[in-house]
């Protein structure tokens, strides 16, 4: 019988984030607390920029912008956001939406699969992720509690479970 396998990726769905950012802005135009403080949100190449007159308030800008993530199933650890930043008389806060799991966390994952996980488990990092294959499909679901229980820095999702 062959090996049964899946992938463990970090992929962010762009529309999702997209949207997200709509319903923020759409919300930052909306409240009152907002009116008269040029808060805007907005997609500044790959980047989104979130500025405002007050450092409160371009950080009440981040927090819609989470939880706008938050209800469309988007993991917070896949936004790196910076600190606010004078410039001029506007605050600004750049964030990133980190994607793809670095080789260093590859293998992080990898040696925690190895060490815990059950035994005749392989794992092989494949560019941006990591393939895990075993004979017992068992084994691979237990491998996927194991990580889903551990804490770490970036977002997995479990792909191409065959």
């Amino acid at each position: 019988m062959a090996d049964s396998s899946f992938d463990i990726v970090s992929k962010v769905e762009r529309q999702e984030v997209d949207n997200a950012l709509n319903q923020a802005a759409k919300e930052i135009s909306q409240r009152y607390d907002f009116k008269g403080t040029n808060a805007s949100i907005a997609w500044s190449g790959e980047k989104i920029l979130m500025e405002a007159n007050g450092e409160e308030r371009v950080k009440a800008i981040l927090d819609v912008f989470q939880s706008k993530l938050v209800k469309r199933g988007i993991s917070l650890k896949s936004l790196d956001a910076g600190e606010p930043q004078l410039s001029g008389k506007e605050y600004k806060i750049f964030a990133t939406i980190e994607e793809g799991i670095s080789q260093e966390n590859a293998k992080k994952v990898a040696k925690i699969i190895r060490d815990e996980g059950p035994k005749g488990v392989k794992a092989q990092v494949q560019g941006d992720e990591l393939r895990v294959s075993s004979k017992s499909r068992d084994n691979l679901q237990a491998v996927q509690a194991l990580l889903k229980g551990k804490d770490f820095d970036f977002a997995l999702q479990f792909v191409n479970y065959r």
